[in-house]
């Protein structure tokens, strides 16, 4: 109970500290009412919680022997093809085994490789020895090889010779056998001491995640600073913010109005400047013409004076002179002005109006105006000072009551219990290591023997294969044989009895952790790594006939939460945060709780007391208004524009001086030299000088008449609905800002609601995300459940089936060693009859004395034999030259 409480402390109550102030509102259900979907706000940096490193390495990597693990597990593959019996195992578990008598065929079915295998074992070990025991009672009758006889045969050395590969590669194949359970025992030795390792790895890391939680929550309170911030740096710039917003939404409306006004203030000006040119201009005409009309006329008389003189009507002058002069004096009529520029009226009038309209300075009317535009920002941080304060007050009160609700709850008391809770668990797990060493050291000398039981026999076999092979001499007859190769047949015959001592034993051994071990890897190891045992283990009503979901039920109470081992377990394993692990917003809901925090709405009631009037704005003031009128009732569609342009248009003159000058010398040049012709190129030169000083002059005064009145017919063209145009405009913007703006300010407002809301969203949004994610990972927990499957499945079960593996090929190729061994010995024991061959001639039968056997004796009551002295021992075709018995056929 202690336990359950500190457990429930340590995951629940650190979450307790990301509530709102007013934990009774919290715990209702009210519904709020969502803001406009608006552009999101500017994305705050909360950093980056801080996380503890767990140490644990939940993988284990077996190294070389992992290939033998491997054989292992593909062999148990071959002998278990089922797939795993989930549905059976439930039932069954649901049954607590009472099914069992009406299952027990599906369990049969799926054990049937096992029970074959193990009836094999057990069948081993009952009949090796009772072979073992028959074969020596055989052996003791002189039968079954026991007889210290053998034939002669010509394939001798080829038997001996295989029967010594044979057995030597048996003898391998048992050694490789030993070896790999040498390994293996030697592997789950080596990895019992790696437990401790990772079990204070796994402890030290509990204490990690004691340690971390506190500072991650405080971390999560801290950065409300950071949302507080950029709260407060909006509030203080409300100005910018807000009427900055304000100011360009109305800065599309109102800013063209003003520049047309701008423009007419431009108009106003250039059109008083051409008026004012216009009054120069025909002054200067006026003036001009009177002078170069005198300057004309005395030009025309001064050339008819000359051409009254006699060589241009003498009898005697040249008719080329007369007719010259005839011609002269007809083209003097050209040389008049062209123009009248006294006849058209002037603009004082108008220019007297234009001069009354622009003491108003209507420029600097519009310029206040964009002024009292431009000040919408601070329009709106004066009228909202007071609203601004409020809030301001409120966020400092928010994150006050955060600070001190965390304070409330005695996390650091929980935590430091689960710390003393820890400790004492891995007190007591250390007061075990001395028990787990010693049954290791016990289970090391019990699986060492077993090993040494299969060493033994290959000893005799190896000492007997080198003995026999070594001390074997081709010449020696069966009965002659050495000591070294008799030994050697001696030892593999004590080989053959400590097969036949050991071999039940090993066999029952192995027949036991293949049992244990087999099934241990197929229905807890390789279900866990396919998370098929989770499926099990999250059966619906296994536990508990009332709970769909055991770990709900138990935890909360409510058994259909959707809250299983396997999700648990793999969300941990992905160190995600035990409050999504375990669903503790079944208890305790972030989502829904600070979905309706109380300061929320209090920040957004606050802000929506915002009210901005920009009644104050005046865009025109009345005495601009006035004098756009004054400009459009100047008088200035009363001047004509049609009798300037037709006199303007008519040129100064109406011949060009120039070309009449260039004429008149041209013409000048055809007459005879004398005071005629002088004359005549002197007024040339004259009629060139008054082009040059008056003509040109009035031409360019002409042409700047002539823009100037054209840019007066453009501007005076319907100037009366221009201005009046120009005053709707101004008066429509004017209208937009003082009675049309609630609009526009209100969903500014909004927006900028939204923003400073936002803020608290993003935190509260974050917080959420980071209790999911990463406060409190629960990676420690899914490392202790990999590493109990380490140290059952990899250090012990992969062993245990790595050592019976091992074990049991070795016993069962003690089987083919026994009989070969057998066979073997008979090549390399000295044998006490051999075949004999008898000569009549050379041998007489008296001199020999038969043994109750039948077969010949080398020595007959410890009296040689001369004969069989003479011969050399080795030569047995010489001693015997004739089998006591003809040998067979077929034993040849």
């Amino acid at each position: 109970m202690w336990k359950t409480s500190v457990l429930v402390h340590v995951l629940v109550l650190p979450l307790l500290l990301l509530l709102s102030p007013a934990s009774a509102e919290l715990r209702q259900e009210t519904q709020e009412t969502e803001p406009r979907r608006l552009p999101p706000p500017g994305k705050l940096d909360f950093g980056y919680v801080p996380a503890g490193l767990y140490e644990t390495l939940a993988h284990y990597e077996p190294g070389p022997i992992g290939i033998l693990f491997h054989i292992v597990q593909t062999f148990l593959c071959a002998v278990q093809p089922n797939a795993f019996p989930q549905d059976l195992i439930v039932k069954l578990a649901k049954d607590k085994f009472g099914a069992l008598h009406t299952e027990y065929q599906k369990v049969i079915y799926y054990e049937i490789g096992f029970v074959v295998c193990a009836a094999v074992g057990l069948l081993f070990t009952v009949l090796v020895p009772l072979v073992g025991l028959f074969f020596c009672m055989c052996r003791c009758c002189d039968n079954c090889g026991g007889e210290m006889h053998q034939r002669q045969r010509k394939n001798a050395d080829c038997r001996r010779g295989l029967l010594g590969t044979l057995l030597f590669s048996t003898s391998l194949v048992i050694t490789m056998g030993v070896l790999c359970a040498y390994a293996a025992n030697q592997n789950l030795s080596s990895q019992v001491k790696n437990i401790r390792r990772l079990v204070n790895s796994n402890m030290r890391d509990l204490h990690t995640f004691v340690n971390d939680t506190p500072m991650q929550i405080d971390y999560l309170i801290s950065q409300y600073a950071t949302a507080k911030k950029k709260v407060i740096y909006d509030l203080n710039n409300i100005g910018p913010l807000l009427g900055g917003r304000i100011h360009d939404r109305l800065d599309k409306e109102v800013h063209p109005a003003l520049d047309r006004v701008l423009n007419m203030a431009g108009a106003m000006r250039e059109t008083k400047e051409a008026l004012d040119n216009v009054n120069r201009s025909l002054e200067v005409l006026q003036e001009g013409t009177g002078k170069l009309k005198f300057n004309l006329s005395l030009v025309r008389s001064g050339i008819n004076r000359t051409l009254n003189d006699p060589g241009c009507h003498d009898d005697d002058s040249d008719t080329t002179t007369v007719q010259l002069c005839h011609n002269i004096r007809q083209s003097l009529s050209q040389l008049q002005i062209s123009a009248n520029y006294t006849r058209l009226p002037g603009v004082d009038a108008q220019l007297e109006k234009m001069n009354r309209v622009l003491r108003t300075d209507l420029s600097s009317i519009v310029q206040r105006g964009f002024s009292s535009l431009n000040d919408t920002p601070h329009v709106v941080i004066e009228q909202t000072r007071g609203v601004i304060e409020s809030v301001l007050n409120l966020v400092d009160g928010i994150g006050q009551n955060i600070s001190s609700f965390s304070k409330k709850f005695p996390v650091q008391k929980s935590l430091s219990n689960f710390s003393i809770f820890v400790n004492h668990v891995h007190a007591k797990i250390e007061d075990h290591y001395p028990e787990i060493d010693k049954i290791d050291f016990y289970r090391w000398i019990g699986c060492i023997t077993l090993c040494c039981m299969i060493v033994l026999v290959l000893a005799f076999n190896y000492l007997g294969l080198l003995c026999g092979t070594l001390g074997y001499d081709k010449h020696a007859s069966p009965t002659t044989r050495g000591c070294i190769s008799n030994t050697g047949g001696t030892m593999l015959m004590a080989g053959v009895g400590f097969s036949f001592i050991f071999s039940w034993v090993l066999m029952g051994v192995v027949t036991v952790l293949f049992l244990a071990g087999g099934n241990m890897e197929k229905l807890v190891c390789e279900p866990f790594h396919t998370k098929e045992l989770f499926k099990v283990v999250d059966a619906p009503y296994l536990v508990n006939p009332e709970w769909k979901n055991f770990i709900p039920g138990f935890l909360y109470g409510d058994a259909d939460l959707e809250l299983t081992a396997e999700s648990l377990y793999s969300t941990c394993k992905e160190n995600k945060g035990i409050y999504l692990a375990l669903r503790l917003d079944k208890i305790f809901n972030i989502s829904s709780l600070l979905k309706t925090t109380a300061y929320t709405k209090d920040v957004m009631s606050q802000l929506e007391g915002i009210k901005v009037n920009l009644r104050g704005i005046i865009l025109l003031e009345e005495e601009g208004k006035q004098n756009l009128r004054d400009f459009s009732e100047a008088g200035l569609s009363e001047i004509n524009h049609a009798d300037y342009l037709e006199e303007v248009n008519k040129g100064v003159t109406e011949v060009d001086l120039l070309s009449f000058a260039t004429d008149l010398e041209a013409q000048t040049d055809l007459m005879p030299s004398g005071s005629l012709k002088s004359t005549l190129k002197g007024y040339c030169g004259t009629l060139r000088q008054i082009h040059r000083q008056q003509v040109t002059p009035m031409e360019k005064t002409t042409s700047s008449l002539n823009q100037s009145m054209r840019f007066l017919e453009r501007t005076t063209s319907d100037l009366p609905n221009k201005v009046s145009s120009v005053l709707e405009a101004i008066d429509a913007a004017q209208y937009l800002i003082s009675d049309n703006s609630t609009h526009i300010i209100n969903w500014e407002r909004e927006k900028y609601s939204a923003t400073i809301v936002g803020y608290f969203h993003q935190y509260i949004e974050w917080i959420k995300t980071s209790v999911a994610l990463e406060v409190a990972p629960c990676k420690p927990f899914s490392n202790m459940v990999d590493t109990m499957e380490i140290m059952a499945c990899s250090f012990l079960v992969d062993s245990m089936n790595t050592f019976w593996m091992g074990l049991g090929c070795s016993t069962l190729f003690l089987l083919p060693s026994i009989i070969l061994a057998v066979k073997l010995a008979k090549f390399y024991r000295r044998m006490e009859t051999e075949d004999v061959y008898d000569d009549i001639e050379t041998i007489p039968m008296k001199t020999m004395e038969i043994g109750n056997n039948g077969y010949h004796s080398e020595r007959t009551q410890g009296i040689p034999n001369p004969m069989m002295a003479s011969v050399p021992t080795c030569d047995t075709v010489n001693r015997f030259p004739r089998a006591s018995a003809p040998p067979r056929h077929i034993d040849w």
